[in-house]
């Protein structure tokens, strides 16, 4: 880290830039918008820094990955600006968001297991006879047709008409999307949500090859956590060293 680098004195922009890989304009920026404190001037107006900047830097970058720019910059304006319950409950929120999404992907993957090993396919239909109408699908899901059409305005199945008499008709596709949006919204998801889950199956091309988006997903979840877990150490870092000069 750029403190370990400049343990005492005064830092000029360009070493705080060179040591963290930033432009000096870039740190000017950060400066600007409340995510490092302000800097001191000399007699002939130039910026100078200290290790505490250094240090506020180090805690900014390592927020960036878990919380985003936007929350990490909030973050550090708040805490410069004395607001650290306003940054705390932030942090929070990031924390709540992570949880949401793991809960999300629980029963995502609760619902693709409850579908069973034969619900997978991908074949679409081509005639009446080799899919089913909605009175029986809906009967078999235990909800109502009406319910089934909503689920189709909302893009959560997408049955073909019969050529002849222009009802509704569930290939096997059609049938496995119903089934894991039933399963999900028993689990209490909205629609908006579930509809990105159902295009990711379609995508996939059917449950198996799903599996590795999942895996992607669960991966990309635990990164995000142990973001969270490095943007909060140098922030403790920070706000100790804020303490310490106060």
């Amino acid at each position: 880290m750029a403190h370990n680098l400049q343990s005492r004195g005064r830092l000029r922009p360009v070493d705080l830039a060179r040591g963290h890989g930033l432009s000096t304009q870039a740190v000017r920026n950060y400066e600007e918008a409340g995510i490092l404190p302000a800097a001191d001037r000399t007699a002939h107006g130039y910026r100078t820094y200290t290790p505490l900047h250094a240090r506020a830097l180090d805690a900014f970058l390592a927020l960036l990955p878990g919380h985003g720019h936007r929350t990490a910059t909030s973050v550090m304006r708040a805490v410069n600006e004395g607001a650290v319950d306003e940054a705390f409950r932030l942090i929070d929120e990031s924390h709540a968001q992570l949880l949401d999404d793991r809960r999300t992907l629980e029963a995502v993957e609760g619902a693709l297991r409850d579908l069973g090993p034969g619900s997978g396919g991908t074949a679409t239909v081509t005639s009446a006879s080799e899919g089913r109408f909605i009175g029986p699908l809906a009967r078999e899901l235990g909800i109502r047709p009406a319910t089934l059409r909503k689920w189709e305005r909302a893009g959560l199945v997408r049955p073909e008409r019969d050529p002849l008499t222009g009802y509704r008709v569930y290939g096997e596709a059609d049938v496995r999307d119903a089934k894991l949006a039933h399963q999900l919204r028993r689990g209490g998801y909205p629609l908006a949500r579930i509809a990105p889950v159902i295009e990711q199956v379609r995508s996939a091309g059917g449950l198996e090859p799903l599996e590795a988006t999942l895996r992607d997903w669960h991966d990309r979840l635990s990164a995000r956590g142990r973001a969270l877990l490095a943007g909060a150490a140098e922030l403790e870092a920070y706000l100790r060293a804020r303490d310490e000069q106060a």
